[in-house]
């Protein structure tokens, strides 16, 4: 698909979630509204207001961006961003971010700073370029796709985020918590370039962010910016041995422990490897739960989303490379 004709002047159409990160969202959308009045650019935001209505809105911003020649935006956390890209995919409109977050993983990694202000004059002045999407069946991802344990702490770690406020050691201490009471082994069948496998794990984890996996430490990790996934996946452990390998994850060193499978694909076909075990399984898509119907499918899409970002790769990126 071509690279969308943005014009100069195309006008913003914003979905702001009022409820990711801690900034306040009053504050987010004065200063988006007076950057935008100051820069002569035409705009509007649609508010989510509660649950459930962030789909709904994105599409309302896709439809009324692609009868201008406008630029759909979110504005809020992964899970956010992920809900208003599902709906930019394949349009024909450009995407941009004014990240609100705890994590940002995704606009870090295309050098999109967390400072509303300074997004914003990226997004006002930087051209769309493509930007690669993961898919498991129909459902996208531009951070990460996972089920089982991993899928299980992050559902859990919304439940204390939600309780105790969002910061990164209540995230650690909800894994800890997490990963101590045990968890299910799963046992999959497992397909890619013509290799099938069959594997017992407490998770798997597809990854589609060369950040977040230099992080942890998987050797994969800039197989992202190759047109490739990668995915992750432990053999079985106990559960006293599960926070040592959440330590090594933490301290950017998961890719050295034994316990630990992992390998670059384009597509990647995985099922149980009994037929009526699970027809449908539960699948975390950049934070986002979900039912899926198996045999789940990930794959890089055929087409990227044209996110509005500077032209040289995060610095953060860099140093995690280093």
């Amino acid at each position: 698909m071509p690279v969308p004709e943005t014009a100069p002047d195309a006008p913003l159409f914003i979905v702001l979630n009022a409820s990711s990160g801690s900034e306040d969202a009053a504050e987010a959308r004065r200063v988006i509204e007076e950057g935008c009045d100051a820069a002569g650019r035409r705009n509007r935001i649609f508010v989510v207001d509660g649950p459930g209505r962030v789909q709904a809105l994105a599409r309302e911003a896709v439809e009324r961006a692609r009868a201008v020649g406008g630029v759909v935006v979110a504005a809020g956390g992964d899970g956010t961003i992920n809900a208003v890209a599902h709906a930019t995919l394949g349009s024909g409109c450009a995407f941009g971010v004014l990240p609100q977050g705890t994590f940002n993983y995704f606009s870090r990694t295309h050098g999109i700073p967390r400072d509303t202000a300074q997004a914003l004059h990226i997004l006002l002045t930087e051209q769309p370029r493509a930007v690669q999407v993961g898919l498991v069946n129909d459902r996208v991802f531009l951070v990460n796709a996972s089920l089982g344990l991993y899928a299980e702490l992050l559902e859990e770690r919304e439940a204390y985020k939600a309780r105790y406020g969002r910061n990164r050691w209540i995230a650690f201490g909800a894994g800890l918590l997490t990963v101590l009471r045990g968890h299910r082994q799963w046992n999959l069948r497992m397909a890619w370039r013509g290799v099938e496998r069959d594997i017992r794990t407490p998770t798997l984890f597809v990854g589609n962010n060369p950040l977040q996996l230099h992080q942890v430490g998987i050797p994969e990790a800039d197989v992202p910016e190759q047109g490739q996934l990668a995915a992750i996946a432990l053999k079985p452990v106990g559960p006293l041995a599960m926070p040592g390998l959440l330590v090594r994850g933490a301290l950017g060193r998961l890719g050295d422990a034994d316990e630990v499978l992992s390998f670059p694909f384009e597509s990647l076909t995985v099922k149980p490897r009994r037929p009526l075990a699970a027809r449908r399984i539960k699948v975390a898509t950049d934070g986002e739960i979900g039912w899926v119907d198996t045999p789940l499918l990930f794959r890089v899409s055929p087409e990227p989303l044209w996110l509005v970002r500077p032209a040289r790769t995060a610095p953060e990126l860099e140093a995690a490379r280093e």
